[in-house]
This record gives structure tokens, sequence and C-alpha cells, in this order.
């Protein structure tokens, strides 16, 4: 079992923390000027979601988690469970996902998706998407007041504000981190 100085943690290792595996959010290595330095981290649970704060004196170890981070195709959702499959093996996977994620995600989306005794516990969109246009408004010319933009909703169910010289069934990409318009196809 590989294990880390807690000194050597930086962000986006996976550790186990609590039986869990974790990603660290942020480390930071505080040496005060009386007192045995230390490591103070922030991890968030891969199957939770949750943020933790964790102090580590700077001799701890930290065990490494073993989870395997895929590329996998998402086929379709069955009730509460995502299905996914590599393209490489065709081997699939079933998966909850948080509904922060679901927005973006249609059928043939390559995902990044986190195994953890081979069973799927996170899953990631891509941080661009591509989506068509499902209903909008007519764009008005000269309608400067609310931007030059308007609302659209997008074949996943996603509403979000657009250029007005957009119109529906145009595929537009969009940024999944930030939920904003980027261009279209």
């Amino acid at each position: 079992m590989t294990t880390y100085a807690s000194s050597e943690c930086k962000p986006g290792l996976k550790v186990l923390c609590d039986g869990d595996p974790c990603v660290v959010v942020s480390s930071e290595f505080v040496k005060p000027g009386k007192g045995q330095a230390f490591v103070r981290m922030r991890l968030r649970n891969l199957k939770s979601g949750r943020l933790l704060d964790r102090t580590f004196r700077s001799n701890e170890s930290v065990t490494a988690a073993d989870v395997t981070e895929l590329e996998l195709q998402f086929l379709y959702k069955d009730g509460q469970l995502w299905h996914f499959m590599d393209p490489k093996s065709y081997e699939q996977h079933a998966a909850a996902v948080e509904e922060t994620v679901a927005r973006w995600l249609k059928e043939g989306t390559i995902c990044s998706v986190i195994l953890w005794n081979g069973q799927a516990i996170s899953v990631a969109p891509p941080n661009i998407v591509q989506l068509r246009i499902a209903e909008t408004g007519p764009g008005v010319r000269g309608d400067t007041e609310s931007g030059g933009n308007k609302e659209a909703v997008l074949e996943t169910g996603v509403r979000l504000r657009v250029p007005l010289f957009l119109e529906e069934g145009e595929v537009i990409r969009v940024d999944t981190r930030t939920g904003e318009y980027i261009g279209r196809e």
C-alpha cells in the first residue's frame, strides 16, 4: 500500500481519509514560530462530494487511495443509475450521478469517471460540451436593454443566456464549469 508524507500532498492527489477515497483540494504547510510544523488540507470525499478540513503533523503519512480514473462514454439512464461504457474494452459501469453533472450529459458524451474497488463513485462532465438549442425566443433587433442576450433551453433542459442571433436547432458550445455560452459550431 502506497503512502505519502503529509508534506508531499499536492492538490489533485487521491488519498484515503476516514476509510473513503478523497482528492486533495488544497494543501498548506504551516511552520509556526514555536511548536511542530503541520499540514492543513482541504479534501473532497469522492463518494459523497463533501469537503473535509484535516490537519496532519508534518511527519505523519497518508495512505494513497487505489482509484482509477477512466474516460467513459455515457450510454443511457436506467431509473436511478447512469450507465457508462469504456470505448476500448466495451466494459460497462453504472453510477449515481449528481444533478449538477447530469444536466450536461447526453448520450455519447465522454465523461471522466473515477472507479474505486471496481465501482464507479464519481462522474465529471467534460469541461466543454456541445448541445443543441431546443427552445428560444426570437432575437429582437436593437434590444440592448437585456445586454444583447436572450434565454435558451438546451436539449438537456439547461437554461442559459445566449446571444440574440442564435436560433432553435443550432448547436452551441457551453463551459460546464461556469455554465456559460462559449460559441456556436
